[in-house]
């Protein structure tokens, strides 16, 4: 009987944290996650900038804000919520590894106020998000574009083995067949060039001549294709 009670009681750990400190971690938490928000709206350079993703930046710092004062200092707590949230999957690739940085940096603040390193989120806060604007503002480790890729589709009949060179050579400081594909069932054939455009070579001019050679089919030239997202 006595065995029955013990196994019915309800042991209640909220006393390990106090009210004050659950309101303190998550409005802090909140707000610190907020900012991290506008940071990344404010230097986002590329095309897949979605509100969902800086929702979920706020909602990540928040919930481990939470996950942190469950843990506390039981390791063992701390070994099982691994094993729990070991289980998820996430179906939405992330297409810039800069948006990796943002979940890290909104999970590290999160771990920082739930574990009541108030000052330290605070910081910490301060000092990457001015990091990040002064990367963003100097436009550090910048890349000049000089290379695009030309896609050109023609009819599988024709040779194509040297039918572009003299065009190339013309217009081109450099370019390379990287791809042969067979497109549309079948009937039409794709080649993918890398190149690097004369800077006095007009694009124009450059796909007019293409097109001569390829009897009108299409031509594309992608600029940039390495600075934004496709």
């Amino acid at each position: 009987m006595d065995t029955i009670q013990q196994l019915l009681q309800i042991q209640d750990l909220t006393g390990t944290f106090t009210v004050a400190d659950v309101a303190v971690g998550l409005v802090l938490s909140f707000i610190l996650s907020a900012l991290i928000g506008l940071l990344y709206k404010k230097t986002h350079k590329g095309t897949s900038y979605t509100q969902s993703y800086v929702h979920t930046l706020v909602i990540t710092c928040m919930v481990v804000t939470i996950i942190m004062l469950v843990v506390g200092s039981n390791i063992a707590r701390a070994f099982t919520l691994v094993g729990a949230l070991s289980i998820i999957r996430f179906r939405n690739a992330i297409k810039e590894t800069r948006d990796v940085g943002f979940i890290f940096f909104t999970m590290a603040i999160g771990m920082a106020c739930g574990t009541k390193f108030y000052l330290l989120a605070v910081i910490a806060t301060v000092i990457i998000g001015l990091a990040i604007l002064i990367m963003n503002r100097l436009n550090w480790y910048h890349r000049p574009t000089s290379s695009q890729i030309l896609k050109i589709q023609l009819d599988n009949d024709i040779k194509f083995e040297k039918l572009f060179d003299d065009t190339l050579v013309k217009y081109t400081a450099a370019s390379d067949l990287i791809s042969v594909d067979s497109i549309r069932s079948g009937t039409l054939t794709e080649l993918v060039y890398n190149i690097q455009l004369k800077k006095k070579a007009d694009k124009q001019e450059f796909i007019a001549a293409i097109k001569e050679l390829n009897n009108g089919l299409g031509v594309n030239l992608l600029t940039g294709y390495n600075a934004v997202d496709l």
